[in-house]
């Protein structure tokens, strides 16, 4: 009798060391952001690109999409960019609505 032996993925520990080193290097330059008294939009650009930097490390080894299906990884990409892309196409028009706003408001009647 043979038993049936499911073979899973295994990923070397130091794939998963390498990562954790990086997300720490990555949190530190996010608080040195905030040390060094960066302001406005360098601030906030900063900020993003760190946070983005460690979510896709995250996504990538720890819930490892990195080996996943392309199907799979599509259906976790694919609405994200989409709702990253309505939230962009709601800031334009909520600019233009204030900007309209502000003209009708100050003019005199």
């Amino acid at each position: 009798m043979e038993q049936d032996q499911t073979h899973g993925q295994e990923h070397p520990i130091s794939t998963y060391f390498w990562i954790w080193g990086l997300l720490f290097v990555l949190s530190a330059f996010s608080y040195m952001v905030d040390i060094l008294g960066f302001e406005s939009y360098t601030r906030w650009t900063l900020i993003l690109v760190f946070m983005l930097s460690k979510a896709g490390l995250i996504v990538a080894i720890f819930m490892h999409m990195a080996w996943e299906k392309t199907a799979i990884i599509y259906a976790i990409l694919l609405p994200t960019a989409f709702i990253l892309v309505f939230v962009s196409l709601m800031m334009l028009e909520a600019d233009n609505t204030h900007l309209v706003r502000e003209i009708f408001f100050s003019s005199p009647l």
